[in-house]
């Protein structure tokens, strides 16, 4: 089966965004470019944890090689516009990885799509034991890869923490999601909070 490679090196856009009211939102990723529109569904968590690591990497790529980085402060309020439409899925990613590359001084994104073996895993269908450390992504997977530079990687962040934080405000008490009508809270012995 062929897989494509769906490169934007660099995007005119690429952003963190959902579709959908709170409780029931779907997070994709959207790279524009060139003519072409691709998004790819993934979590909440996922988006959340490609902020944060992204933050990481480039506090680690201005102290290994003196990338000069704006402030997370010093970023205009950028991009709130919402999702280009049609927001059709490609696919729905399994992996999220990052680089560096410190030639151009960018910061490589890919997301892979899931795979049949990923599948296998999640459902307890696998029937040899593998150290997940050592599965490699397939090849033959298809994937988003996005090149940014660090200001527009500190404004993909900021967008993303955004639309993360924009869903439904966290119970007090346990820091689980409350809905419109509350939740049953474990915090409260299970009352109706």
């Amino acid at each position: 089966m062929t897989h494509q490679v769906h490169a934007f090196e660099p995007p005119e856009r690429f952003v963190a965004g959902t579709v959908g009211p709170p409780g029931e939102r779907t997070f994709f990723l959207q790279a524009r470019g060139g003519g072409r529109l691709v998004s790819v569904a993934l979590e909440k968590v996922q988006v959340s944890l490609l902020a944060e690591k992204l933050e990481e990497l480039l506090t680690e790529a201005q102290r290994r090689f003196g990338v000069e980085l704006p402030e997370a402060a010093a970023v205009p309020v950028g991009d709130n516009d919402p999702l280009e439409t049609p927001v059709d899925e490609e696919f729905r990613v399994g992996t999220l990885g990052l680089a560096f590359d410190a030639d151009s001084a960018t910061v490589v994104i890919e997301a892979i799509a899931v795979g049949e073996a990923e599948t296998e895993i999640e459902l307890g269908e696998s029937e040899e034991e593998e150290d997940p450390d050592d599965v490699e992504p397939d090849e033959d997977l298809d994937r988003l890869r996005v090149r940014l530079t660090p200001e527009a990687t500190r404004a993909f962040i900021e967008r993303a923490r955004r639309v993360v934080n924009a869903g439904r405000p966290p119970c007090p008490l346990c820091g689980q999601p409350l809905d419109p009508a509350g939740h049953l809270c474990p915090r409260n012995n299970g009352y109706h909070r």
